[in-house]
């Protein structure tokens, strides 16, 4: 393993994937090292299974940087860490459940000089139809906040320059399962520019997702709804404060 600085960091928010996770990591490196240099963020957030042992086996072998937790942080926590973890110049955030095409990447890497982040759009979208409705219904809401204008706002295939991730990374608290529809509020609201690459999304390796459960639907929802209006308080305050500040 190198443990200098790479051309790229891959984030994956890890938790109780321990029958896929080596097959999507696997995937990850064999596909990107191909042709750039390469380390896994792996955030692995309080596994109740053996995800954390095989995580281990493999750092032995794989340029994986590993982030335990002995408790669970939540999804969006998970991320942050990770984020804050980068050494690289760009980081591509994907989900670990095998569902995103590590092949897609490359029409991402294409657009980064283009753009400020470049942004999944899964079609179609290969999830269970009661997350799919759910989702559909949020972004509604979320338009009529933001009026951001990409199809697909949580999907979870994201590349950003390292100067974004350090502008994002401490502002991304208020969706604890949300953190791509409250990164993309932001973006929208800071003027930043985005855009928007249709990816292969694939039905799960194994298992189901671990976060948006039918039983956890609407308390994700309503949490989410409340800090739509949150996020756009602070940007506008922060706004305001920017345009007030005298010239230095």
């Amino acid at each position: 393993m190198n443990d200098g600085i790479v051309d790229l960091e891959v984030l994956l928010p890890v938790h109780n994937e321990e029958e896929s996770i080596e097959a999507t990591i696997r995937e990850l490196v064999s596909e990107l090292s191909s042709r750039l240099s390469v380390r896994i963020i792996v955030c692995e957030d309080g596994s109740s299974d053996n995800t954390k042992a095989v995580l281990r086996k493999l750092a032995e072998e794989l340029p994986l940087k590993l982030i335990l937790s002995d408790e669970k942080k939540g999804y969006s926590r998970a991320v942050v860490d990770g984020m804050r973890a980068l050494e690289a110049p760009y980081l591509l955030c994907i989900d670990a459940d095998g569902q995103c095409d590590p092949t897609d990447f490359w029409e991402f890497w294409k657009r980064r000089n283009d753009c400020d982040l470049v942004v999944g759009w899964r079609r179609p979208r290969r999830d269970p139809w009661p997350r799919r409705v759910m989702s559909g219904t949020f972004q509604f809401l979320y338009n009529l906040v933001f009026r951001v204008p990409l199809h697909d706002p949580s999907c979870p295939y994201i590349l950003l320059p390292d100067r974004v991730v350090e502008r994002m990374a401490g502002d991304l608290r208020h969706m604890p399962d949300g953190c791509w529809w409250e990164l993309n509020a932001r973006a929208r609201m800071r003027g930043l520019s985005v855009f928007e690459q249709p990816i292969n999304h694939r039905s799960r390796k194994s298992g189901k997702t671990r976060v948006f459960t039918l039983k956890r639907l609407a308390n994700i929802g309503w949490v989410h709804a409340r800090a739509l209006f949150v996020v756009r308080r602070e940007e506008r305050a922060a706004s305001a404060a920017s345009h007030s500040a005298p010239a230095p």
